[in-house]
């Protein structure tokens, strides 16, 4: 079920169009579900809560990966809010045939026609950027912004692809007992370098490919649209930490759609080696997560871009001789919520760009101003959220 509710703010005659959705089934709250009108995007929150913010009315597309897509027309202000169910797409019995294939030479084939599929000139994304840590079950910072991405063609390699924050904020817990500050370092410029369909060095490289075994699994469906699905599982013993995770990959098309991994845990030194960047002398960091969620969206124009990001990072923290362990929870996720793709597009300079080694919670201010965001598009907060930046204002005296 999505409720719609369409109001008109004082920004320039702004269509604010806001939901929940859910599974039709269930009535469980979908997280990370696509919601778009013409050429704004936005994704739903933990609770499946949204808001998209446009200058002009349109159709409203809902998708999500396994669900059919639904499409609302909205095209004047309703006199109650608009009620539609996401409901499970079914797995035909012919297609599930295709995973006799052979998924190494699925992955190459859908590599190869990556210039195809994908943006061949460079374009600029305006993004909404969020990162929060959680002590045990409290909230101890947020930070989260708007930012500007370029993107060359991905006929080229990442190297002058930029990140630059627009605007930003942060609050950090004032409590004596929340000594121990988490910093995400590389912030949103994760984006450029998690982008594994154009950072083939990460993941999609051949060689890299030979660490792992692949295996075809049941499809599955995303926006309507027929998806292969390829498994990944270490296969081989290196230096670094491995992944295990899923290629989603259109039927039709051959483009990559979406990636999810999880560090491989099972050597904990390895897995802190990618994790961790520095800690205080006598603090133990044990890792016990780190997962990516990578996705795509097929536009208008036939071609596949970068859409959403996660990263979920959880691990304990202990100082030695004290009996018992902290544990943290690290989240970070970034959405693409408007797309300009003409010849005026810019690069980013590189004093305004955002370095991998910086960390987004140093570059950006305390807050709080009730109109801070006006007419962006972001992921709202959850509720919880919510109630955690109320209760961290307060304990500033804000």
């Amino acid at each position: 079920m999505i409720m719609v509710l369409l109001t008109i703010e004082g920004w320039a005659q702004l269509t604010v169009v806001s939901g929940t959705v859910v599974d039709a089934e269930t009535r469980d709250p979908i997280a990370g579900a696509s919601v778009t009108m013409g050429s704004v995007a936005v994704v739903t929150n933990d609770d499946g809560f949204f808001t998209l913010k446009n200058n002009e009315w349109g159709e409203v597309v809902v998708s999500h990966l396994g669900y059919g897509s639904q499409r609302i027309v909205v095209d004047s202000q309703p006199n109650k809010p608009l009620t539609i169910a996401l409901k499970v797409a079914p797995i035909r019995l012919q297609e599930v045939l295709v995973m006799a294939g052979d998924a190494r030479e699925l992955v190459l084939s859908a590599i190869g026609r990556i210039p195809v599929n994908y943006p061949r000139k460079a374009e600029s994304y305006h993004c909404f950027y969020r990162e929060k840590v959680m002590k045990r079950q409290n909230y101890i910072s947020v930070a989260e912004g708007v930012v500007d991405m370029y993107k060359t063609g991905y006929s080229r390699s990442i190297g002058r692809d930029r990140t630059a924050i627009r605007k930003g904020r942060r609050l950090l817990s004032p409590r004596r007992g929340d000594t121990l500050t988490v910093k995400v370092m590389g912030g949103p410029n994760y984006a450029v370098l998690l982008d594994v369909v154009k950072n083939d060095e990460f993941l999609l490289d051949p060689e890299e490919l030979d660490l792992y075994e692949l295996k075809m699994e049941p499809p599955t469906t995303l926006a309507d649209r027929r998806q292969y699905v390829v498994s990944l599982t270490p296969r081989v013993t290196t230096e670094n930490a491995l992944y295990f995770g899923r290629l989603y990959i259109d039927q039709e098309t051959l483009a990559f759609t979406r990636t999810e991994l999880e560090l491989d845990m099972r050597d904990r030194q390895k897995a802190a080696r990618v994790m961790l960047v520095k800690k205080p002398l006598g603090l133990r960091f044990r890792p016990k997560e780190l997962s990516l969620i990578v996705d795509y969206r097929m536009g208008d124009d036939g071609l596949t871009r970068l859409s959403y990001l996660r990263t979920t990072m959880r691990f304990n923290c202990d100082w030695r001789r004290r009996l018992f362990a902290t544990s943290f929870d690290a989240f970070c996720e970034m959405a693409v919520t408007n797309i300009t793709a003409d010849e005026d597009v810019q690069p980013i300079k590189g004093r305004d760009s955002f370095d991998q080694r910086d960390a987004f919670y140093d570059k950006v201010d305390y807050f709080r101003d009730p109109a801070f965001w006006q007419d962006y598009n972001i992921i709202e907060p959850t509720e919880s959220l919510d109630k955690a930046i109320d209760r961290l204002l307060k304990r500033h005296g804000k």
